[in-house]
């Protein structure tokens, strides 16, 4: 043997020593070093993890009925990403399902397409790796044939899961406050850790909107984990480990149902008699508060829907209806969401400012028909005039020059149309003091904060519309011109006006301000917390709905501490002195006719009527109150969109309340017993939550294994940012006028009517 090839010979054994010695070292690292993890790695191919739904508690009133709960549904699904494998992307599958559900091909491809910009319903809003469901309400007989032949119908399940069910006890909608559920989306899913994604259509939703978002997280339950042996064609064996999974706890509220269910037929009745007298009548909302507690009684927006219509999957149709301006946009609570110009249920405010501003509380002022600010004449209801007066008396007959005489010489005082460096701005400082203008921290979603107007909000609206209202200046309304000449070169000089000069603070606005006109805008909901602060002394209370959670055996999982209350920097004597004039009102002042033959010695009412002009709409009708006057319990507000006076829509419906309350009408028992509150938690209904499923249920098909995912806390429910693409609406109903059109200044000819 050579030298070369003795050498190659040698550098040959040097390779394959230095291969065996890296082979011998990779085995030892993966069976030493990586034995644990390579071990459960192949223990997992032995085994799938099942992760089992949690049933969902319950949403109870205050006596412990169920405004929501669960019943037992035969639910067929169909993994999307099984039949995307599939050659033919699962089309036979698909239409031997269609075959059996008895509905259209066509129709079962939209249910689980997956929801996008500029696809209309039905489509699936959630991850598309979840199991879509088809069919909520399937028979027995056709679910036997899927599972029966599951080797037709891969990637097909039926299982019996619990899905929400909306009893209405004695009457009680309360849609708006209860909330609805919608399927977690797959960038929820990527960004939450914690909660198991279970393969059943049922667990993996999560509240959208009211008390299902708010209290999402202890409604949800904890889901339980079965860790089952499959053989190599991945056939369920035997079961390895198993966590049972934790039922949801059920969230005790303050609602009332026989209470709510009453303010919303009051509502309706309003509505009902509104549009007889020739108002369009379009919406309504009333807020029942306790004024020592800040605990909502009931909580009634109109219209409503029927929550039952997102279970088992939305139709465009339906969809549109939630949110289309047609039916009135019946998703939206006008409780804490509506905003809406107060009338002269704000004067509440605007005494306390004028008080506080130097005029004396027990002064005398005269009350004309019509009182000049500037150059422009600002008249009462009907341009009627009272005389002299004091401030008791104002309140009772609803006196707006009185209002408008303070308004102006407080901004003369700030230096008119020329400002000091830091004008006081009494009736603006003083309205913010009251709540208004923010949000009440009331624990649900997407609560409006109304708008309390001031020199800065002005110039920025005036920003973002001067080049409209310029516009408008130039080229007119030559579509209006030919049919109204006359209001045309009216809206004319409006725009020519807010094109120069809109952002300047005048004695006008001023003068609206304080009578609740012009550009404010508040929630039923505000206006609540402000007359219970009237009646409780002084504290700003902070609405509150959620109770406590308790477990299906009464325990308590914990109780829901009541929020903090706010000091109200107004004079005590003010109070009460405003308190003993809105007792009149009722008795002798403009609420009088709707109050005629109530009860008043067994119950007191102390309230305010108001009547709120809106451009192009009918009047706002408002009643706020409080009772009983002695000793004052609740706060009830009604709102009627374009119902008229306060007085001939607004105060009857509060009316109807209290007697349903109070029981005062003959044969009728009181909703709440002594006018009191239940000071025990109820106990919930027997069992989990879940209805219908007995003995003879069929029994749950064999789980499917499916993949874990994970989430974190449940979602807050603001509406902001919608998953399933609903925007989040708020309605206002004041004068969000076009820019061109809004009144403005003393400069105009027209003055508002601030009605009673």
């Amino acid at each position: 043997m050579n030298t070369r090839t003795h050498f190659r010979l040698m550098v040959l054994y040097v390779l394959v020593a230095a291969m065996l010695l890296v082979l011998m070292g990779r085995l030892w690292t993966m069976q030493v070093l990586d034995g644990e993890r390579y071990r459960q790695v192949a223990a997992q191919n032995r085994t799938r993890d099942i992760v089992v739904p949690a049933i969902r508690g319950m949403i109870l009133d205050d006596k412990g009925r169920p405004l929501v709960r669960n019943r037992t549904a035969l639910v067929v699904s169909v993994d999307r990403t099984t039949l995307m494998r599939q050659k033919d992307r699962g089309e036979a599958v698909l239409k031997r399902l269609a075959g059996v559900l008895g509905i259209t091909y066509d129709e079962l491809q939209k249910r689980i397409r997956l929801c996008a910009p500029g696809i209309r319903r039905p489509c699936w809003p959630g991850s598309p790796f979840q199991p879509i469901p088809v069919d909520d309400r399937v028979d027995p007989k056709r679910a036997l044939q899927i599972m029966e032949r599951q080797e037709e119908f891969p990637g097909v399940t039926a299982q019996f899961q619990a899905v929400r069910e909306y009893p209405e006890p004695e009457g009680a909608n309360a849609a708006q406050a209860l909330g609805y559920l919608q399927p977690i989306t797959q960038e929820e899913l990527d960004k939450r850790k914690g909660i198991k994604v279970t393969g059943y259509s049922g667990v993996d939703l999560v509240g959208r909107d009211g008390l299902e978002a708010a209290y999402d997280a202890d409604l949800r339950g904890r889901p339980g984990v079965r860790r089952v042996l499959v053989d190599s064609q991945g056939r369920v064996t035997g079961t390895a480990f198993e966590r049972p999974a934790e039922p949801g706890g059920h969230l005790v509220t303050s609602i009332d149902a026989k209470v709510q269910g009453a303010a919303e037929r009051a509502l309706r009745n309003a509505m009902k008699s509104a549009r007889s007298q020739g108002h369009p009548a379009d919406a309504a909302a009333a807020v029942v508060l306790d004024v020592q507690t800040g605990k909502v009684v009931a909580l009634a927006s109109l219209p409503t829907y029927d929550p039952s219509v997102w279970t088992g999957g939305i139709s465009q149709e339906e969809y549109d209806a939630l949110l289309g301006k047609k039916r009135g946009e019946p998703l939206i609570s006008r409780a804490t969401q509506g905003q809406f110009a107060p009338g002269s249920t704000f004067k509440i405010s605007s005494l306390a400012a004028a008080v506080a501003d130097g005029y004396p509380l027990n002064g005398i002022y005269p009350c004309p028909g019509s009182y000049n600010v500037g150059s422009r004449a600002f008249r009462n209801f009907e341009g009627q005039g009272h005389g002299d007066m004091n401030l008791h008396r104002a309140l009772v007959v609803s006196c707006d020059t009185i209002f408008y005489k303070f308004a102006y010489e407080q901004w003369l005082r700030d230096g008119g149309m020329k400002p000091r460096a830091h004008p006081k701005d009494p009736m603006v400082a003083m309205a913010r003091k009251w709540g208004f203008g923010s949000r009440t921290g009331i624990d649900l979603p997407g609560e409006s904060t109304g708008r309390i107007p001031d020199r800065g909000w002005k110039r920025r609206y005036w920003e973002a519309t001067r080049e409209a209202s310029c516009k408008a200046a130039k080229q007119g309304y030559p579509n209006l011109e030919r049919t109204d000449p006359g209001r045309a070169a009216y809206l004319k000089a409006i725009a020519a006006e807010n094109c120069a000069e809109g952002y300047v603070w005048r004695a006008g606005d001023a003068a609206n301000f304080s009578v609740g006109q012009g550009d404010v805008l508040v929630t039923p909901l505000q206006l609540a917390r402000a007359y219970a602060a009237v009646a409780n002394g002084g504290r700003l209370v902070t609405p509150h709905l959620g109770v406590a959670v308790v477990r299906s055996d009464g325990s308590v999982v914990r109780r829901i501490p009541t929020p903090p209350s706010k000091k109200l920097d107004v004079d005590r004597k003010v109070l009460e002195y405003m308190r003993k004039a809105l007792a009149d009102v009722t008795k002798e002042g403009t609420a009088a006719g709707a109050f005629s033959g109530f009860d008043l010695k067994k119950v007191h009412v102390a309230g305010k009527t108001g009547t709120a002009e809106v451009y192009g709409k009918h009047d706002t009708s408002w009643f706020a109150s409080f009772a009983p006057v002695d000793k004052p319990r609740f706060a009830v507000v009604a709102m009627i969109s374009q119902g008229g006076t306060g007085a001939s829509a607004a105060a009857p419906a509060v009316r109807e309340i209290y007697e349903a309350i109070y029981g005062l009408k003959k044969g009728a028992k009181p909703a709440l017993e002594d006018g009191e509150l239940p000071k025990e938690l109820p106990k919930p209904p027997v069992g989990s939550g879940v209805i219908g499923a007995g003995s003879d249920a069929q029994p749950s098909a064999a789980p499917t294994a499916s993949p874990e995912a994970s989430l974190d806390a449940a979602p807050d429910g603001s509406p902001e940012a919608s998953p399933d693409g609903a925007p989040n609406t708020v309605l206002t109903d004041g004068p969000e006028l076009p820019p061109s059109t809004a009144p403005r200044t003393e400069a105009t000819g027209a003055s508002p009517r601030t009605a009673r």
